[in-house]
């Protein structure tokens, strides 16, 4: 069998993702012998089968959530803005940031109710907030205070973490079985990582607050 003749064979055996992430660049991972999602800053996925979900993090937060009983779960991808474009300040708009912030949870947690999920079996995972942007030191550490007091506040648990630090990580997170594979990229080139999530960051903070916000 040639090779393209086994990437056809892989590909039909991929799960069809749900209905709103048909856009989420997915593939299928050799090494694993498994469908893969790999989700951007600002995109989330939903998925009831047996496939991963991977992301590479700097300052931004992944959260895993999956509700173990009815087979539904996926990951997000998100970072605060820095502040609010029409302040006249310098100073970070607490309120502006953490209504982004809501929004990106928000809409991962509500998509696997919408699949079938249940609040109350929710499972957690959080994961990133390196201090990997040059002059933005307390990104990261933003990041991470916003999801911690955010799970705080709706009264949900962190099964597991990993966060902070100085380096990358790419995570890996099955939400079929719950399983989360970290690995920090002490090697990577940082420059990569650290100029899309500045993108990222720019178009957070040129976004207008009021009105409806577009995450993903």
């Amino acid at each position: 069998m040639t090779a393209s003749e086994k990437k056809m064979v892989a590909r039909r055996s991929m799960p069809p993702a749900l209905l709103g992430f048909e856009h989420i660049n997915r593939y299928w991972d050799k090494q694993r012998n498994i469908c893969a999602a790999k989700i951007l800053p600002g995109e989330y996925y939903v998925t009831r089968a047996n496939e991963l979900v991977t992301t590479v993090l700097g300052s931004c937060i992944s959260a895993c959530i999956r509700d173990p009983v009815n087979g539904v779960g996926g990951m997000n991808h998100f970072m605060l803005p820095l502040k609010n474009s029409h302040s006249q300040s310098n100073q970070v708009d607490v309120s502006a940031a953490a209504r982004y912030g809501n929004v990106a949870m928000e809409y991962l947690i509500n998509t696997i109710l919408k699949y079938g999920g249940k609040r109350a079996n929710l499972e957690f995972k959080i994961f990133g907030g390196g201090s990997v942007l040059a002059q933005m030191t307390d990104v990261g550490e933003r990041n991470i205070k916003f999801v911690k007091q955010y799970l705080r506040m709706e009264g949900f648990k962190a099964a597991a973490e990993d966060t902070g630090d100085v380096y990358p990580r790419k995570v890996i997170y099955n939400p079929f079985t719950g399983k989360a594979s970290i690995k920090k990229l002490r090697s990577v080139h940082n420059n990569t990582i650290s100029s899309r999530e500045l993108k990222y960051r720019n178009e957070l903070d040129q976004a207008p607050v009021e009105g409806e916000i577009d995450l993903f």
